[in-house]
């Protein structure tokens, strides 16, 4: 096996820095999307009720002319002939 080579400072330094550094980006990142994402899934959720409650009149609806589809004077028994 070949020993490890020894890693200059230099590089362990700009390494540890680099790491650091991205864990200081991404938490700062993180807090300025965070209230984004937050109104984001509000409005999400406002349009989901309203897209919810929209098909359940169109449902209503669609029952409903169902119903007088049924009760139509031609359905009734105004059978040709009779």
């Amino acid at each position: 096996m070949v020993p490890p080579v020894a890693v200059s400072p230099l590089i362990k330094t700009a390494r540890w820095s680099a790491l650091f550094l991205g864990m200081f980006y991404g938490k700062q990142r993180f807090e300025y999307l965070k209230p984004i994402g937050a109104e984001e899934r509000r409005i999400e959720e406002a349009e989901k009720k309203a897209r919810e409650e929209q098909e359940r009149i169109d449902k209503q609806l669609a029952e409903g002319n169902q119903d007088t589809q049924i009760l139509t004077p031609s359905s009734i028994g105004d059978e040709p002939g009779a």
